[in-house]
């Protein structure tokens, strides 16, 4: 037998080896009945979304995020025998996360499963992006997943089991014209995760890497549109509510739970996200080419048109005809207060 045969045949073996191992493990199978989860980013869209499948699966559930108003919504609208506990918590801010873990766990016990949901979305040309949004991005969509990470560790270590959902994008995949500072962030995350999933194995802890596609979850007005702010808030609403490009938060949230529950490395969610990456995978000019092109659809703006502005400040700038999908799910998902009064987070500069 030649070395080429031998780098074969060892190949061979370790890809079954690898194959039997992912097997087994998703055999064993996941019950969300009484496990505490903390789900970050959970007032609103996604985020609630989870919080109500895991909640009718008998979790015992924690919910965080900034705005207590929203937290209080939130709780508020789950059925009274199945509402979460509730942490206001910036989880940019190390010592937040770790208060957040501490009451979590004084309050439901140990948490067996961390959900790595916050984040926040920046729309426009790179041309009115500065340094801020960039960093904003990787302190959100990185740096917060890796302080409640590093809060809930310790106890997972020593317990030898947990499973953490670090839920990215495809823009954590593929570089989107547009939310470059956001793909950054996702970016940071899937290596991050990817690293942990293989660092932790040993421990009992098993990490898993969701990438989701376009979802309709009601979040563009709460995103901050800079350059033509209309405009770009116009094709990114649209673009996050056509059915055949998008998948509902509620179908996500229960691929999401399958693949925490199979114990999977990474689930690219919705078929137009697994055909991208596949593409950029197999063909990566072509997918290069393809999105230079898509690029020039974008509206133009040139480094001076700096100013920002929430999503919710443009209503009106996309046909409502086009954009019922998302009205609907905004609606649904807390992403509207009833009577109008809606956190206005800080924008990353003017």
């Amino acid at each position: 037998m030649n070395r080429m045969e031998k780098t074969a045949l060892l190949l061979a073996t370790l890809g079954a080896g690898g194959w039997l191992l992912s097997r087994a493990r998703r055999q064993a199978g996941y019950s969300f009945a009484n496990k505490v989860v903390l789900i970050t980013g959970g007032s609103r869209g996604l985020g609630l979304v989870l919080a109500r499948e895991l909640a009718n699966e008998g979790a015992r559930l924690a919910i965080c995020a900034r705005d207590t108003q929203e937290l209080a919504r939130a709780v508020d609208s789950l059925p009274a025998n199945r509402r979460p506990s509730m942490v206001a918590c910036d989880v940019t801010d190390a010592e937040q996360a770790q208060h957040a873990i501490r009451m979590v766990e004084s309050q439901l016990g140990p948490i067996d499963v961390l959900i790595n949901n916050a984040g926040i979305i920046s729309v426009g040309p790179l041309a009115t992006m500065t340094r801020e949004d960039f960093e904003q991005a990787l302190a959100i969509s990185f740096w917060g997943a890796y302080n409640t990470i590093t809060a809930v560790l310790p106890g997972m270590r020593r317990r030898q089991s947990g499973r953490i959902v670090n839920i990215s994008s495809i823009g954590g995949k593929i570089s989107i014209p547009h939310l470059v500072p956001y793909c950054v962030g996702k970016f940071a995350l899937v290596g991050y995760s990817h690293g942990l999933r293989a660092e932790l194995a040993d421990d009992g802890i098993i990490v898993t890497t969701i990438c989701p596609g376009l979802m309709r979850t009601g979040s563009p007005r709460h995103g901050f549109f800079k350059g033509k702010s209309e405009a770009e808030y116009a094709w990114f609403k649209i673009s996050d509510s056509l059915p055949l490009l998008t998948v509902s938060a509620e179908r996500a949230a229960l691929d999401i739970m399958e693949a925490c529950r199979r114990g999977d490395a990474e689930a690219v969610i919705s078929m137009p996200a697994q055909f991208g990456v596949m593409l950029q995978s197999l063909f990566p000019e072509l997918t290069a080419n393809l999105i230079y092109l898509a690029n020039r659809l974008l509206p133009a703006a040139d480094n001076t048109e700096r100013q920002v502005r929430q999503g919710k400040d443009s209503e009106g700038a996309a046909p409502p005809l086009l954009t019922a999908l998302t009205d609907r799910a905004a609606r649904r998902n807390n992403e509207i207060a009833p009577d109008g009064s809606e956190n206005r987070l800080a924008p990353s500069n003017t």
